[in-house]
């Protein structure tokens, strides 16, 4: 029988909004149960190269049988229970070494106070560490105190060839049911979807493998056996419920491998930190709203204490509705930073997480008639900020 749960923000905090009147977006670790009850390294690739590949057991489509699949990673599939304070929220991981690290979603792991993990059903529980996260790709990764034995590494794949109608795999443990494994195919490419911290993650794939609450942070499999997805969020079929309904998201590995580098050395995390919430300036939104520029960033909010606070960055003042959609005004416009153009809030996103806590950048801004520079000094991110 599985736990019972309790809710939790671990599993059912609205991420997205809504998709339609019914459905909203779910990061899908588990609720809790109560506490009585840049590119591929080397490194990337020989861990890769090492992982066992699945068995050579193909259907008529030429891909490996689900059977063969699941009979070659599962054992590769981690079962994480974190205990916060509330109780104890799990999910699921992917093992990529011997050397015991373990990648997971953030949301699985943030705010633990003690982490386990193990690596067969009902098995022994190892201690855990986190060794790194990035909140921005709702990502982090463990360090797992268990013998080299219990380690099957998973070979990581390539996202990026992946296309819609592929046949894919998940496996996880959903509702604590561990090792449990389902089919699909991937329904959609380049998704996007909110990380629990604000931050938007694009080119999501999109699948219709039945995906639920302890899926979170297990492998999305293609029919290599190759794990070319992270499992991480779900549409539900409205207020309360929290199940599946055949539209869940999974980041891809290739977003992945461009941070496991930085999250092995702890440093992922150090990104910088404005401070300030923003709206994309468009051509339609300049001339509806009367603004000096067609594209920018239309300061919102700038958060009490930030570096953008410290440095005089000014936000709205009033508001006006556009299209339905509420806009603060008489803030500043951000139009670049170190002389690099910034045309939308994805650019100022990226170009601050590119940068470092403690690094100093010079903001152009408009305000009013007159455009300056202003010196901020970025800040470590918060754990719940969102720029």
């Amino acid at each position: 029988m599985p736990k019972q749960k309790r809710s939790h923000p671990f599993g059912s905090a609205l991420l997205g909004g809504a998709a339609v009147a019914v459905l909203g977006l779910f990061a899908i670790a588990t609720g809790l149960v109560s506490t009585g009850g840049g590119s591929t390294t080397t490194k990337e690739v020989v861990r890769a190269s090492g992982a066992t590949p699945a068995a050579a057991v193909t259907s008529e489509s030429g891909g490996n049988t689900v059977n063969a699949i699941y009979k070659a990673d599962a054992n590769g599939v981690a079962f994480i229970e974190s205990k916060v304070a509330e109780g104890v929220a799990s999910g699921s991981g992917i093992v990529l070494d011997q050397e015991g690290h373990v990648l997971t979603n953030n949301h699985v792991v943030e705010g633990g106070e003690e982490i386990k993990v193990s690596f067969e059903s009902e098995g022994q529980m190892y201690p855990a560490t986190v060794v790194g996260t990035e909140p921005n790709s709702d990502l982090a990764l463990l360090q797992v105190e268990a013998p080299a034995s219990k380690l099957h590494p998973l070979k990581l794949g390539d996202s990026a060839k992946m296309e819609v109608g592929d046949p894919v795999v998940a496996i996880g443990n959903p509702f604590d049911l561990q090792r449990t494994v389902t089919s699909g195919i991937v329904s959609a490419l380049q998704r996007e979807i909110t990380a629990p911290d604000g931050v938007t993650i694009k080119n999501v794939i999109q699948t219709d493998a039945a995906i639920n609450p302890g899926n979170s942070g297990g492998p999305l499999i293609n029919s290599a056996g190759e794990v070319i997805g992270i499992n991480s969020q779900i549409l539900t079929g409205g207020e309360g419920s929290n199940g599946n309904v055949g539209i869940g998201f999974a980041i891809p590995i290739d977003t992945a491998k461009e941070e496991i580098a930085r999250l092995e050395s702890g440093t992922a995390s150090e990104h910088g930190y404005l401070g300030i919430s923003g709206a994309t300036i468009t051509p339609e939104l300049a001339q509806a709203l009367n603004l000096p520029v067609e594209e920018g960033v239309l300061v919102q909010q700038v958060q009490e204490g930030g570096p953008a606070a410290a440095a005089g960055i000014r936000g709205a003042t009033t508001a006006a509705q556009v299209g339905g959609q509420e806009f603060g005004l008489g803030g500043d416009i951000i139009t670049a930073v170190d002389g690099e153009k910034i045309a939308s809030t994805e650019d100022l996103v990226r170009t601050i997480e590119n940068s470092h806590a403690g690094e100093t950048v010079e903001v152009t801004v408009i305000r009013g008639e007159q455009t300056a520079t202003v010196s901020v000094k970025l800040a470590e991110r918060p754990a719940t900020s969102a720029g």
